[in-house]
């Protein structure tokens, strides 16, 4: 039993690993994102800068959050096998949790994770041992709820305080520098980069660096006596030397932004990160005293020992602080994390990566409401005084940045001063909270969310939020199940279940890459976006449109052949597999039609209003052929769900005829507009009207049946008419598409009028 405990033991160990780097990969958002966005240096300076601040951080830590062994249990009243199953709990849910977040791009906080798994874990085992406890044991005596709640109010307070703090400074900031920064810089910069350096200096201080290894009780307490003198010298220091640089035409603001960067990661690795392995290193310590103590039985052996400081052997630190490194410079999710945030603090107009939602729409209105009254009251000189101050027109930004140096170096100034403020003044805020909402704030005041963004913009910070919130709940559910199993299922449900997670885990890489794969074709839309405005993007335009319809196209075929194969068959899970697979497709048709829109306007005015027409009627042909594809779905499910007859060999074999035709013509058309040949368009139009006929001919013929006194079901004969129906506007619908698409190509393309025949 020794052995198998060890090897569990080691097992957690494994998982830590894991555990640590998606924990990075979330927590990467916190500390990379304003360097990234306003593209202070190239990407590979900015991980590397992070990677020492992280590395620093992790391995000069003087030891681990006392949660995991004491914060949220009381360790005397438990047992090593119900720590073992608390522990494993734990892990096994925040990979998942992470992993799943970090999958949605979606920031939350690892130490609400970790808190909450603890707390669910521990509340079910606590009901446990009083269920079968002769001791009168209650809650509070096996439970510290006190951490839990303290991390439910850090929520409210670091999601208010920071998005408010975040609006006012930056909106002051604005102000004195307006968006063209590089004038009247003499002597604003270096109070600026004094004020910031200061304000970072001491994030590290109070923040940063009070665990670590070197800060005896007299060091801090000596930091602790002096701190005003400290912080007046760095201001002075920090305010020559910024004029100083300033002089030697160093950019200022990008020394900033760096600083900030290096001592958010440094910060975030000694508290946070380096956190992850608290638990395995607790189980390490339950182990340890366990064998030392004879190793009896682990059910009855009495976990006390934990409630004594932690010691953490600096091989674990340095290790910790290398996955990390490793993790923030190979992880693609932590870039798929900081790509929602960027995204919503972004000025440019890009791809929303929200929808909208009924809140996000009411808040806007009622914005709009309270601005409108707000210009009304305020004298015009004032408004045409701040409109000159926040004349966008005027920004200065590097190629391809969401936001320009001033906001980031806000960012990064104001989230360290609140999160040091808030850890002087022992409030619970969240750091990962903080950082986020003092972007979104600073976002929200600089303009970056217009009229055209804000409901999207709004829609998800409102999602992330209720991420956050999300969060405690999965996690205080999925560790108090996990552990549930475990405490009944013994050693095997524990290694079954972290196995299992293991699994989960590869397999969600899997799919990650996948998706990433698929969305390759998102650099071309970036590549026109990023385009300046004097440039043709016509054939980049052009190029974008017809690769996004061909793949449509090829859809179309391929649905069409496949739910009328499965109506003719009977198939009811291939239906119901293309009912989700249409839904998810018209999230996909809106998506890039919002993108082209977009690149649309980067055209020139004379050749937007040439192909505006076209462009937008082969996207409604799209749209609707997509509708024909559902309506054909749609009946052919309900019919074979509820078991009524089939279709007629002899009607099938003549619809059969008319899918492999209009199969065929989707494919020929996919390869015409492989190679983007209009010559083709009138054969392929000519096609069209042939099939439409053809179903004309089949619709009457089948009319003589029934008048006849054919004694088919008129159940089917219904189906099979509407979907006769369904395919010719189909076939309808791709002759306009192509009609539309020579128009886009070719200005000098005419076709010839014809009369067609429907039924």
């Amino acid at each position: 039993m020794e052995i198998l405990f060890l090897c569990l033991i080691v097992f957690l160990f494994l998982l830590a690993v894991f555990d640590l780097s998606v924990g990075v990969s979330n927590d990467a958002v916190n500390f990379l994102n304003s360097a990234m966005g306003s593209k202070a240096a190239p990407l590979k300076h900015i991980i590397i800068i992070a990677s020492i601040g992280i590395f620093i951080g992790a391995a000069m830590s003087n030891g681990m959050m006392d949660i995991a062994r004491h914060g949220i249990f009381r360790p005397e009243h438990f047992s090593f096998y119900d720590l073992l199953c608390i522990f494993m709990a734990v892990i096994v849910t925040d990979i998942i949790l992470l992993d799943v977040f970090n999958t949605l791009g979606m920031p939350t906080s690892t130490t609400v994770s970790m808190v909450f798994e603890l707390l669910g874990a521990t509340f079910v085992v606590a009901l446990l041992k009083m269920a079968g406890d002769t001791t009168g044991l209650g809650l509070s005596d096996l439970l510290n709820t006190e951490k839990a709640l303290s991390v439910i109010l850090g929520i409210f307070l670091s999601v208010a305080i920071a998005f408010i703090f975040g609006t006012i400074v930056q909106f002051i900031s604005r102000i004195i520098f307006s968006f063209n920064y590089r004038k009247g810089l003499k002597w604003k910069i270096g109070i600026f980069g004094g004020v910031a350096s200061t304000a970072l200096i001491y994030f590290m201080l109070i923040k940063g660096i009070k665990d670590l290894s070197f800060m005896t009780p007299e060091l801090k307490g000596w930091i602790n006596d002096n701190t005003p003198l400290i912080l007046t010298s760095c201001l002075v220091f920090f305010t020559l030397l910024m004029q100083l640089l300033h002089a030697l035409k160093v950019n200022v603001l990008k020394v900033i932004v760096l600083m900030g960067t290096f001592s958010l990661a440094m910060a975030f690795s000694g508290n946070d990160l380096v956190n992850f392995i608290g638990v395995p290193l607790s189980g390490l310590s339950s182990y340890q005293d366990y064998v030392a103590n004879g190793a009896g039985d682990p059910k009855t052996f009495m976990m006390g020992s934990l409630n004594l400081p932690a010691n953490t052997p600096i091989y674990f630190l340095i290790g910790a602080g290398l996955i990390m490194v490793v993790s923030l410079a190979t992880s693609k999710k932590a870039r798929n994390v900081s790509k929602t945030e960027i995204g919503l603090s972004s000025r440019g107009t890009g791809e929303e990566m929200f929808g909208s939602s009924r809140i996000a729409r009411r808040l806007v209105k009622w914005s709009l409401t309270l601005i409108n009254w707000v210009k009304r009251v305020t004298p015009l000189k004032i408004r045409l005084w701040l409109n000159r101050r926040f004349d966008s027109d005027e920004s200065i930004t590097e190629q391809g940045a969401a936001f320009d140096l001033i906001r980031a170096s806000v960012n990064l100034m104001l989230a360290g001063m609140l999160i040091a403020l808030g850890t002087s003044l022992k409030l619970p805020l969240s750091t990962t909270f903080v950082t986020f909402m003092v972007a979104m704030g600073t976002s929200l005041s600089d303009r970056a969310w217009s009229r055209e963004s804000a409901v999207f913009r709004i829609t998800g910070v409102i999602s992330v939020i209720g991420g956050w919130f999300i969060t405690a709940g999965a996690a205080f559910i999925g560790a108090g199940i996990l552990v549930f199993l475990m405490h009944l299922g013994g050693h095997w449900a524990i290694i079954v279940i972290a196995a299992a997670a293991i699994a989960i885990l590869i397999r969600s890489n899997r799919r990650f890459r996948k998706k990433k794969a698929e969305e390759k074709e998102d650099i071309l839309f970036q590549t026109i976006l990023n385009t300046p405005e004097d440039t043709d993007i016509w054939d980049l335009f052009k190029t974008y449109v017809v690769d996004q319809q061909k793949q449509f196209m090829i859809y179309v075929s391929q649905s069409y052949t496949s739910i009328t194969e499965a109506f003719i068959k009977e198939n009811t899970g291939v239906l119901s597999r293309y009912d989700r697979s249409l839904e998810k497709e018209k999230d996909i048709l809106k998506s890039i039609r919002r993108k082209e829109t977009l690149c649309l306007r980067k055209l020139s005015k004379e050749k937007a209003l040439e192909k505006n027409a076209w462009f937008h009627l082969s996207n409604n042909c799209c749209m609707s052929m997509l509708y024909n594809l559902r309506r054909i779905n749609e009946m052919c499910k309900e019919h074979v769900e509820n078991n009524f007859l089939p279709l007629p060999a002899q009607y099938a074999k003549d619809y059969e005829s008319i899918v492999a035709q209009t199969t065929e013509l989707f494919n020929d058309t996919t390869s015409t507009l492989d190679i983007s040949d209009t010559d083709m368009v009138p054969i392929l139009r000519s096609r069209c009207d042939d099939i439409k006929d053809q179903i004309a001919e089949i619709y009457h013929r089948l009319y003589d049946h029934l008048h006849d006194g054919d004694t088919s079901s008129m159940t089917v004969m219904y189906v099979y008419l509407n979907m006769l129906q369904e395919t010719q506007e189909l076939v309808s619908g791709l002759r306009k598409y192509l009609r539309a698409y020579a128009k886009l190509l070719n200005t000098g393309y005419r076709t010839k009028r014809r009369r067609v025949h429907n039924a």
